[in-house]
C-alpha cells in the first residue's frame, strides 16, 4: 500500500505543477508564453496605468498635458507612446483617448489612419470615435481614458 500511496502523491504533484505551468502560459492579454507576441510587449491593461509618462495631479495643470488640440489632426489621431494613450478627434472639436494597448497581445497601436487606430503586430483595427474593433483579431474594444480639453491642451481627467 504504501508503493501506492507514494505513485497518487507523484501524481498529484506532476499534475499541480502542469497546472500551474498552464496557468502562466494561458494568462489572457498578457505576452508571456505567447506565441507571436513581441519580447517585453506590455501586458493589457484597460487603461493607462499611474507613471507611464503623465505626472501630476487629476484636474489639469502643465504636468498633466498629454497634448496640444492642434497636435491632433481631424479625422485622425495620434499615438502618445510613452504614455501609452492615442488620442483621436473623429470630428473637429471632438477629441476622444483610448489606452493604446492593443487587446490581442499587447502591442501598442502605432498609427491612426483611414479612420481606425492601428496596431502592427497583427494587424488589429480600432474605431477612432469609440475604440470599439473594426478589425480582429483583437478580442475586445480599447479601453476609454477620460481626457479634457483646457483651452489649447488635452489633459487628463
Amino acid at each position: 500500500m504504501t508503493r501506492s500511496s507514494s505513485r497518487r502523491t507523484v501524481l498529484a504533484g506532476a499534475c499541480a505543477a502542469c497546472a500551474a505551468t498552464l496557468a502562466g502560459c494561458a494568462r489572457y492579454g498578457t505576452s508571456q508564453g505567447l506565441a507571436g507576441a513581441p519580447a517585453g510587449a506590455p501586458a493589457y491593461g484597460g487603461a493607462a496605468s499611474a507613471g507611464s509618462g503623465a505626472t501630476g495631479s487629476a484636474g489639469g495643470g502643465a504636468a498633466n498635458v498629454l497634448a496640444s488640440t492642434a497636435e491632433i489632426p481631424v479625422g485622425g489621431g495620434t499615438v502618445l507612446t510613452a504614455q501609452r494613450i492615442v488620442i483621436t478627434q473623429p470630428q473637429a472639436g471632438t477629441y476622444h483617448a483610448f489606452t493604446a494597448i492593443c487587446t490581442h497581445l499587447g502591442c501598442i497601436v502605432n498609427s491612426v489612419s483611414g479612420g481606425t487606430i492601428n496596431c502592427p503586430c497583427h494587424g488589429s483595427k480600432y474605431s477612432i470615435v469609440n475604440g470599439s474593433v473594426v478589425n480582429g483579431p483583437a478580442p475586445l474594444p480599447l479601453a476609454a481614458v477620460s481626457i479634457k480639453v483646457e483651452g489649447t491642451s488635452i489633459v487628463k481627467a
